[in-house]
């Protein structure tokens, strides 16, 4: 199984490049963020507690978030791979992430880190507010407190992978087509 954890602040182009990843390789895309504002949008139960847990840009519990790829592994086991698209966010996430995939006789593959600077992301979401609607993605002020967030509660995930062997850090600065060049370069170099 080739699985993915793909990796970056928010804006930094991770659902655009897994499709591009998932049609290459064959492989399925599990967007934890898109899932939950499915389950926002539906108004589920699952759905209420994440928006209430999500407000003013803070990232929803680790304890919902884990129920999502559970489930998700569970009904995908005969995959030829997934792409864990903004997930794992925490150490706890990771760890509880490597012991479900060893229960499911399988492993993460590697970790790419798409590396983007705040200006950058910042930009990225605001453009991406102005065309999706979304009032997260329309406020400096909740993107500076995502991307502040990120940096806190994931830098020691990065850490997580480095040590065992699987963190690749890749340019996510330039074209859509340049960077996908650049992942492609880094799985294909896992082969």
């Amino acid at each position: 199984m080739l699985n993915i954890v793909l990796f970056g602040p928010p804006g930094a182009g991770k659902g655009t490049q897994a499709e591009k990843l998932q049609e290459k390789y064959g492989i399925l895309h599990l967007s934890t963020g898109e899932v939950i504002r499915g389950e926002i949008g539906r108004g589920t139960e699952l759905g209420k507690l994440a928006a209430e847990q999500m407000e003013g840009g803070k990232l929803a519990s680790d304890e919902l978030v884990l129920g999502i790829i559970a489930k998700y592994i569970e009904e995908h086991k005969s995959a030829p791979g997934v792409i864990f698209d903004g997930f794992p966010r925490t150490l706890p996430q990771a760890e509880a992430f490597d012991r479900m995939l060893d229960e499911a006789g399988t492993k993460v593959t590697v970790m790419l880190a798409l590396e983007v600077p705040d200006e950058v992301v910042t930009e990225r979401i605001l453009t991406r507010g102005k065309t999706s609607g979304r009032a997260d993605d329309q406020s400096i002020d909740t993107i500076r407190n995502r991307i502040e967030v990120y940096k806190k509660q994931t830098a020691v995930v990065a850490d997580y992978y480095k040590k065992a062997g699987k963190f690749r850090s890749v340019d996510g600065v330039g074209t859509i087509d340049e960077i996908f060049g650049r992942l492609c370069a880094a799985i294909d170099a896992l082969r």
